[in-house]
């Protein structure tokens, strides 16, 4: 199956480039690819839609303009530039990477993907985006949207979970790519652009794809069989209390110390097992309080559902930091999780 399915990937580039120069989207990180505004762009899209992603970008590019300035930024501010992207561990190791480039690669992201591997949060498909897009390697980037590609080209049945199958997909694929240069980087892009425009997930337009003359799931009407999954895990139900505890100073933050967002900010937070909110309150040691009214929320992680309580309760003390609303939206970085709170003070 692999040597036909080899023969399929060498017909890919010659088909795609033209298609792709004639189609692609006009992004914010495509108009000035520098190997940094490559890099950002790519993390920011990890688990993150594009048109969600485009303003994000936009504002953290303004504010952190290059390498240097993000390894300075204080992480307060960096968080509130990432406020609302979820996933919070890629902005802290986009800073751990943007100090160790500053301290051991003069402030220059590398070209090569085993240099650009030891950075924070780069792996395989990272230092294979960079290298290619910014850099015009040959190096293969194998995303979602190029398992979903190939796997319908080639109607192979591996699920795509399978680690050693990207590995072998990712080796497979930078034998067929063009010379370095230009067409490098369209190429890797072109991979990205039919899976997001046309070879989509549940409605694929096969009929206006490039690739249909080599594509054995269109020939065969098995298209949307692929890609396999594995089974899906069952998400984890937390019931959780979250108070709004309002205080003539403002309203109570704290960082979380475990859990799930652990080290962010949170108004705070119970998990439910046999207390009462009244119970979490004095544990606190909030004795004098009146709770003004009640919201539920579900806030969906990747293998957690979380069943939110907010509590809306005005009290005189806490032994918290407390934030004026406008300080809040202004300068501290609160998750969506704990964020959608405060829509019951509009209620």
């Amino acid at each position: 199956m692999r040597k036909r399915n080899e023969t399929i990937l060498r017909q890919i580039p010659a088909a795609l480039l033209s298609w792709y120069r004639q189609n692609k989207r006009t992004l914010p990180w495509r108009q000035a690819p520098t190997p940094y505004h490559i890099w950002i762009s790519e993390i920011m899209l990890q688990q993150t839609r594009v048109e969600a992603v485009k303003e994000y970008y936009t504002r953290f590019i303004q504010a952190l303009p290059t390498v240097a300035d993000l390894a300075a930024c204080k992480e307060e501010e960096l968080l509130k530039l990432w406020e609302g992207l979820g996933y919070y561990s890629r902005a802290r190791n986009l800073q751990r990477a943007a100090k160790s480039v500053v301290l051991y690669f003069d402030g220059e992201l590398p070209s090569d993907t085993e240099s650009l591997k030891t950075l924070a949060g780069i792996g395989d498909y990272t230092a294979g985006a960079i290298a290619s897009i910014a850099f015009g390697k040959r190096e293969a980037a194998v995303d979602g949207n190029v398992l979903r590609v190939i796997t319908r080209l080639t109607e192979d049945p591996t699920p795509v979970s399978d680690a050693a199958y990207k590995k072998y997909l990712q080796a497979a694929l930078t034998e067929v790519y063009p010379k370095e240069g230009r067409d490098c980087a369209d190429f890797t892009q072109s991979l990205f652009e039919l899976g997001a425009l046309v070879c989509k997930p549940q409605n694929p337009d096969c009929k206006s794809c490039p690739l249909q003359g080599i594509c054995r799931g269109y020939q065969n009407g098995t298209a949307r069989s692929f890609p396999v999954f594995p089974p899906k895990r069952e998400k984890r139900i937390e019931e959780v209390f979250v108070f709004l505890l309002q205080t003539p100073e403002g309203f109570a933050i704290r960082r979380r110390e475990s859990g799930v967002l652990k080290g962010m900010n949170e108004f705070p937070s119970q998990t439910v097992w046999d207390e009462t909110p009244e119970s979490v309150l004095n544990e606190w040691g909030v004795y004098d309080f009146t709770e003004v009214k009640r919201k539920k929320y579900t806030h969906i992680f990747t293998h957690i559902k979380w069943n939110i309580t907010c509590l809306w309760v005005r009290t005189g003390e806490v032994p918290f930091d407390a934030y004026s609303l406008d300080e809040i939206e202004e300068t501290i970085s609160l998750p969506t999780a704990f964020k959608q709170c405060l829509s019951i003070l509009a209620d």
